[in-house]
């Protein structure tokens, strides 16, 4: 399952003799980052974990639990709610697997259980063959400040999912290459029809009735999964103050209502006002004043902008692209939510390895906090967290209109020759 409440990762361990599960010695390991004491019996851990040991009971494989629930809070919520008061919206999956699943779970697999590699029930492949996995060795190594320029390094790369509508790599586009050398991905070339096909075959029909198992999406266009069902503006307050301001339209600037927190917005999304009766979507935020702007249509030129600015990407593989350093700059696509159609780019090289992304036709609800992860062909060569966004079509316009209008008076002003 993806994301974080729920997370069954198995893990696989290599050993030649048993020829079970095509050949490798497999446990069972489920994964608890959210402690539901917290709520009110909202939460479906419980559930899950059950349902976890009921497969590896019928599989008749061990089963362990592992508890993250205090990494997580450090390194995945703490995050997101630092985000959120800086007026972005964030995106807790990727930055789960990043910390939790392909780390802290990772070394878990590698160093407790003795595993010679994890499997995960993402949709997405890589560049190794599942036996180049087990032939790679786990060492402890020391992390060296510095990577060895000279060291040759066997790169894996990761590779979209056959079933490209449900392909995963967007959550994986942070990964390090060392939790990538260590993974297969038994799903990469199977599609989600054939996968419920082989679970029911298997008579695993109680994992079968349930619903996807972390695309709670909510109204924020990200997952908090372990949040479920629950309203989610009621659990942002819970943990951050109401900060009060007004929403305005972004045409004639006139105030249209307000609201409890910028955080409880996110870019592209339908605002709820007092008394219209048309739907006004939200196209940007001032953190300074508490305003978040307004426009009266889905598709409000407010909404696309052609360009933005990450942090420092990520690459997966190569690091960066060769072609980026040699032309500094590159052709590719990319996309910022899952699922969303890739979006053809040119990348523009910074000095501190964070990149310009000039898109080749202004996008919707571009959106800071958000993830921009780069595609070339059916690889996923990384990601950088959106921070910067260019001027919008209607600012753009807005701009000519009124060069356009000064360039008029100027001419009125002139006097007649006489």
């Amino acid at each position: 399952g993806m994301g974080s409440g729920r997370a069954r990762v198995t893990c696989v361990e290599r050993v030649p003799k048993l020829r079970s599960a095509g050949g490798y010695q497999v446990t069972g390991v489920f994964m608890k980052n959210w402690d539901p004491l917290d709520e009110q019996g909202a939460c479906s851990v419980d559930r899950d974990c059950e349902d976890a040991y009921r497969v590896c009971q019928k599989l008749d494989i061990p089963f362990h639990q592992v508890s993250y629930v205090k990494e997580y809070w450090n390194e995945v919520f703490s995050d997101l709610l630092k985000e959120y008061e800086l007026g972005r919206t964030p995106n807790p999956d990727i930055v789960c697997n990043k910390h939790i699943k392909f780390n802290h779970f990772l070394h878990y697999a590698m160093d407790n259980l003795g595993a010679d590699a994890i499997a995960t029930g993402h949709y997405a492949r890589t560049s190794l063959e599942d036996e180049e996995v087990f032939q790679q060795k786990h060492m402890k190594r020391p992390r060296e400040l510095f990577r060895n320029r000279f060291e040759v390094r066997n790169t894996v790369k990761l590779l979209q999912g056959a079933d490209l509508f449900k392909d995963q790599t967007f959550f994986l586009s942070q990964i390090s290459q060392d939790a990538l050398r260590k993974t297969i991905f038994p799903l990469g070339d199977l599609t989600k029809s054939f996968v419920r096909k082989i679970a029911s075959e298997h008579g695993l029909h109680h994992v079968l009735k349930k619903k996807e198992a972390c695309s709670t999406f909510l109204f924020q266009s990200m997952g908090i999964c372990f949040i479920g069902e629950r309203n989610f503006e009621k659990f942002l307050l819970e943990y951050l103050e109401p900060q009060p301001g007004n929403f305005v339209s972004i045409e004639d600037k006139k105030v249209m209502g307000t609201h409890k927190g910028w955080f409880l917005y996110t870019i592209g999304q339908r605002a709820r006002l007092a008394g219209q009766q048309d739907a006004w979507f939200v196209v940007d935020k001032d953190v300074s004043t508490g305003d978040i702007f307004v426009a009266p249509s889905t598709d409000h030129p407010a909404l696309y902008r052609d360009l933005l600015r990450t942090n420092r990407v990520h690459w997966i593989a190569e690091e960066p692209p060769a072609e980026l350093v040699r032309d500094k700059m590159m052709e590719c696509h990319f996309r910022f939510r899952h699922q969303m159609a890739l979006v053809p780019c040119v990348l523009t090289l910074n000095q501190d390895g964070s990149v310009w992304v000039t898109l080749v036709k202004p996008a919707r609800a571009l959106t800071p906090g958000q993830f921009a992860v780069f595609y070339k062909g059916d690889e996923c060569l990384g990601s950088g967290k959106i921070l910067r966004l260019g001027p919008s079509v209607f600012t753009m316009q807005q701009g000519r209109n009124r060069e356009e209008g000064t360039k008029k008076e100027d001419i009125d002003k002139v006097e007649p020759a006489t």
